[in-house]
């Protein structure tokens, strides 16, 4: 298996053996100490306690979540991932009260691998599309106010 491979194989393991099992104990295994989130512009250093508290954090607001690895297109360090997550809204998520509703909803992933661990992680969920199924927010129909 090549460098890339690997690097495939890293992201795809933290998916379906820590999210999706929410064991943070073995983040470190996928995780480097040194690890920083990015969003957008902003770059934070999360390490290895900071991406399982955010697992955690995930887990808490939808204890039932399951991701399912879509997609992976990876060149050198860097790997792409499509997912598609699931999970009954069943904590507290952006001060919403749990609604018991189901969310399924899409995501991309954007992860530089080095040296078998994840230094950088960033990405996108479809949030709005897990609001409208939570039913957080509707669409407003043709002669409604809104």
């Amino acid at each position: 298996m090549n460098e890339t491979e690997r690097n495939k194989q890293v992201t795809r393991r933290l998916v379906e053996e820590v999210v999706n099992t929410g064991d943070t104990s073995r983040i470190a295994e996928f995780v480097s100490p040194d690890c920083v989130v990015t969003d957008g512009r902003v770059r934070v250093r999360c390490g290895v306690e900071g991406m399982a508290e955010h697992v955690r954090a995930v887990r808490e607001t939808y204890p039932d979540l399951h991701v399912v690895v879509q997609d992976q297109v990876a060149e050198g360090e860097w790997v792409a991932t499509r997912i598609l997550a699931s999970g009954t809204h069943l904590g507290s998520w952006l001060e919403m009260k749990p609604t018991g509703k189901t969310a399924v909803f899409g995501g991309v992933n954007m992860d530089r691998v080095v040296d078998g661990r994840i230094v950088e992680h960033g990405g996108a969920a479809n949030t709005f599309e897990a609001l409208l199924e939570i039913g957080a927010i509707r669409p407003v129909k043709d002669g409604e106010e809104a």
